[in-house]
């Protein structure tokens, strides 16, 4: 790892610190986990959600780093009660390296990892015999996020070492072709206590029209058009934050014209517009997360599938923070923090009904999950802690 990829480590405790994990079970000859489609998430009460939820358990995956002390061995295989939120680990996909953020295919039949190393590179993985179906690099240094394009053609991959974006194809077989796309943000100059871009999600709007990347180092939501044909990138539009915000991740409302920012390094959240005919973004005021005057990492933030709540995972104060969404989604209003129950929850995720919500917990090795309450946003417990080596990512699905 480079030395940009090491203080991106060193700065978001990648290191587990001597936490004791207990190592999921090889794979061996463990059945492939069930992926068949889990019911579609619906507005409306918790009871309509109720009667929705999958039954038998349900298939997770688990990110880690496999390069650190106390990492794991490559992907953690799992499954998880829809009823009861009680993960089971089931054995580990291994040949994939640093395997810290996961995404799955509009088919549901391929996995996809980044490779978050010096050389970065991104791997794809068939679930029904989960064959590691090879790895392409993404011309760039510590990827650590990385999506599909809903159209199931195209994947892509944010690189924070190096602060650039890169697209590649994707075949019918699932497997990955050559880089067709790279884009290095080399403007606007740096934030405040930055050395250089840092490119942290690259994700594609719900109208489908463009792709968007968060760059944390330079303090800037890029907006691209993705050439369906070709797999490349023009960009269109650039959107600022406040300087030495530090923005990581964003999610939208599902109306489409809002979307939520999440502030790494000045410990904030903001609400964005987003015009879908233009591209453009526009950040709006920085908000609070709850969490005090303390040291604090926010580092993803959720929107419930009916639009009526937000959840953001935050590092050092190790809570949830809880936010109502008002106004058809121009305005958050903060409703209070939960304990984690973890130590630095590095990503968050819904189960497909959105009845839970999994935690990854990257100093404490362990994922927790929460019941959520449709009516109020409320979460709770659903049990004990799971022990997964230096979690950074859980994947339900």
């Amino acid at each position: 790892m480079d030395s940009g990829g090491w203080s991106r480590r060193r700065f978001v405790g990648a290191l587990a610190g001597g936490a004791a994990a207990a190592a999921l079970p090889a794979c061996d000859n463990a059945p492939a986990p069930a992926t068949t489609p889990a019911p579609e998430p619906e507005a409306g009460t918790s009871a309509s959600r109720e009667a929705r939820r999958p039954s038998g358990p349900r298939p997770l995956y688990l990110g880690t780093y496999t390069s650190v002390e106390g990492g794991g061995k490559g992907i953690g295989l799992a499954t998880y009660d829809a009823a009861t939120g009680r993960i089971t680990g089931s054995g580990t996909i291994t040949g994939v390296g640093d395997p810290s953020y996961l995404a799955l295919h509009p088919d549901r039949r391929t996995l996809y990892a980044v490779d978050e190393r010096d050389d970065g590179a991104v791997t794809a993985v068939r679930l029904a015999d989960r064959k590691v179906l090879g790895s392409r690099g993404t011309g760039g240094a510590a990827p650590c996020h990385l999506s599909v394009h809903p159209g199931g053609r195209w994947l892509l991959s944010a690189n924070y070492g190096s602060g650039s974006v890169a697209v590649h194809p994707i075949d019918a077989s699932g497997a990955l072709g050559e880089r067709t796309g790279l884009v290095r943000h080399t403007g606007p100059p740096p934030g405040p206590g930055q050395e250089g871009p840092h490119a942290h999600q690259f994700v594609t709007s719900p109208d489908g029209g463009h792709v968007l990347a968060v760059d944390l180092g330079t303090d800037t939501v890029y907006t691209y058009r993705l050439d369906g044909k070709a797999g490349t990138l023009t960009e269109v539009a650039q959107a600022r934050t406040r300087p030495g915000a530090g923005p990581r991740h964003l999610t939208f409302h599902p109306g489409g014209r809002y979307a939520y920012l999440a502030n790494e390094v000045d410990n904030t959240v903001a609400v964005c517009s987003y015009d879908p005919a233009s591209g453009r973004v526009e950040v709006g005021e920085a908000q609070s997360t709850g969490t005090g005057s303390g040291t604090n990492y926010p580092a993803q933030i959720l929107v419930t599938a009916d639009g009526r709540h937000a959840f953001l995972a935050n590092r050092g104060h190790n809570s949830l923070t809880r936010y109502a969404v008002e106004a058809d989604g121009a305005r958050l209003r903060l409703l209070g923090t939960v304990p984690v129950g973890g130590d630095f929850p590095r990503q968050i995720a819904f189960s497909p009904d959105g009845t839970l919500l999994f935690a990854a917990n990257q100093k404490s090795s362990t994922v927790t999950v929460f019941h959520v309450d449709g009516a109020d946003g409320g979460l709770r417990r659903a049990g004990e802690a799971f022990p997964s080596p230096v979690a950074v990512c859980a994947l339900p699905l």
